[in-house]
Parts: structure tokens; sequence; C-alpha cells
């Protein structure tokens, strides 16, 4: 589906779009453009990959005219560029309303404009029942997008929302292991604090998986296994050898939630189950406000949420075996000659 094609990554330079080079560079896709602010990561790509397949755009999705010159020619978009750290979107909001909303409709336009056939645009789980300014600006992200797609016909817009990702930059996995090589204490923030389990090879299969069976509007999300952080520190700590090692319990962080919600009740009242996955369709209802405030969904009040209390729990095996399928636990266990 992507032979003789031009993919535009926005954001590319990150641990999504690095997974996304991975995946297809050597295929009989066309181009891969990397859209990004940042040149040294660029430069960077540039010399790790050296691949006539990819082509560097410097800008930025606050800048529409810089996204014009990337989006000539375009078949398709995965719209990862985010301000995505909590702390410092909670000290400047409307940094992350410039970037995650405004940035996300500028990126949607140009592709309109462009007749770029789909976009896919990368969602968090921060972005369900949001408590804090990413949160609710990744949730104004995906209203944006939603919106965007009621009236058109030539480009598809679809979002997909997934929670932690394993081993990507700034998750926890790489700080564990770090705390544990340098004998440091594990922090941990509640023992009982569960996360998704997903690797990024994982999150390319969901945008994937949107991008074939998308339609305008569409939220995707995966069915993913959990684990608590505590059994994650243990789990790590054994696979390295070092099953004694001390966990530090340091309490809750600002603006953390016990377990990451990636459904809403609501939405799980017209989630379609497509076996690995949940389709949430678009709301079709028009400027009719009595559909909205006069006509309920009794259903609503018995429908139950889906997050990483909920679902799947990992043992210490499953969590292993999941773990060791991630090439940066794999080199990181052979830089310490474990494997």
């Amino acid at each position: 589906m992507f032979k003789n094609k031009t993919l535009l990554i926005t954001g590319g330079t990150g641990s999504f779009g690095n997974a996304v080079l991975r995946r297809f560079l050597d295929t009989d896709i066309k181009e891969i453009r990397i859209f990004s602010r940042d040149e040294k990561k660029q430069d960077d790509m540039r010399k790790e990959y050296n691949n006539s397949k990819l082509k560097f755009y410097l800008g930025d999705v606050r800048d529409i005219n810089s996204i014009v010159d990337a989006m000539r020619g375009v078949d398709f978009v995965f719209h990862a560029a985010a301000l995505k750290q909590v702390p410092s979107c909670e000290f400047y909001p409307m940094q992350a309303v410039q970037t995650n909303v405004i940035g996300t409709e500028n990126v949607l336009n140009v592709a309109i404009d462009a007749n770029v056939k789909k976009v896919i645009v990368l969602s968090t789980d921060k972005a369900v029942y949001p408590i804090n300014a990413m949160g609710v600006s990744k949730a104004m992200m995906e209203r944006v997008a939603v919106a965007k797609s009621r009236n058109i016909d030539n480009t598809m817009i679809a979002c997909t929302r997934y929670g932690n990702v394993m081993a990507s930059r700034g998750s926890v996995i790489p700080l564990f292991i770090d705390q544990i090589k340098n004998n440091k204490d594990i922090t941990i923030t509640d023992p009982a604090m569960t996360r998704f389990m997903m690797s990024l090879d994982q999150a390319v299969e969901l945008v994937l998986f949107a991008f074939e069976n998308g339609e305008n509007g569409d939220i995707f999300v995966q069915k993913s296994p959990a684990a608590t952080v505590d059994l994650l520190a243990s789990t790590l700590s054994k696979m390295f050898k070092k099953p004694n090692h001390k966990i530090g319990i340091i309490g809750t962080r600002h603006s953390e939630k016990l377990y990451e919600t990636l459904l809403t009740r609501e939405e799980m009242v017209h989630a379609i189950d497509m076996d690995g996955y949940y389709k949430i369709p678009a709301d079709t209802r028009d400027l009719n406000y009595n559909k909205f405030v006069e006509n309920g969904e009794e259903i609503v009040t018995q429908a139950g949420e889906y997050h990483s209390h909920n679902t799947h729990r990992l043992n210490e095996e499953e969590l292993t075996q999941l773990l060791l399928n991630l090439h940066e636990i794999k080199d990181e266990l052979n830089e310490f000659g474990l494997i």
C-alpha cells in the first residue's frame, strides 16, 4: 500500500519516527519525509540511515508556510509532532496549545489543500479524562481532527490513541535501567500504579491498522496488557541479575494518574471491537441541539471504561518475555554480557 508513495512524518525525529523508518525505509516506498524543528536530530538521522529515500524538512507545525513546503507531492501523513512533557506543558499551557492544537489544525489544513490521501494523527491516553495541560491540549487536538474530517471527501483523517510506550524517550524503563546500572535506588511513585505495556513497533502497527481500516473521524485504540510499576521494577532488576536492588517509593507526582485510560465509558458504548483493536466512530450528529440536550442514552450509565486496571494484567514471566522482545532491552543486556 506504500509502494511508490511519499510519506511525511511530522515530529519525525522522535521515537515513533525512528520506529517507522526501521519498518519502512528498506521497502518499496518511494520517499519518507522527516519534518521537525530540530536540526541536530535531523543531522544525526541523516548520518545514521544514509538512505536516498529519506528527505529532511526543517520547520515547525506552528509555521504553516514551512508545512506547505514539506507537503507538496505527499500521499500520506503520520502526524506525531507534539509537546509531550507534562510539567513543561503545565507551566507553559499556551505553548502546548500552539503546537498540539493550532499546529495540528495547520497540518490538517495544508494536507487537505494538498489533496493528501490519508492523515493519521497520534494521540495519547492523557487525552482521556485529562487532568493536566498536556492532556487537555491533546484532547482538543483529537476534537480538531474529528471536526476537520466531517466535511471532506478527498482526505481521510483518523486518530490513534495509545498509552505508555515501552523504552521510548522519556518513558520509565530507560530510567529504571540507568538506576540499576549505576547502583541507584529505583524510584517508583506508587507500587500499585498500572501502565499499558506497548512497544514502539506495536505503536507503528496501531497507526498502520488505522491507516488501512480508518474512515473519517475514527479513533483507534489497541488492546494491550498492563503491569504495575512495582512488577516492572522488580522484573528489570532480576533481568539484570540484581534481584535485591533497592526500590524507593517517592509518592505520586503532580498530574500523574494511578492508571491509564484509553476509552471513556461514553466511548465504550459506541466502540467497535475489531479483535486486537477498538474503533470509536465519529459522532455524526449535526448542530441540531435537540440531539445533544434532549436525547439521552441510558446505556452510558451502565458502561465501563477501558483502562490499565481492568485490562489483562501481566505476570512476571509474561512481562519478562515482553521486555526481551524489545531491541533496546536486548542492547542493554548485551552490554552487560547477560545475553
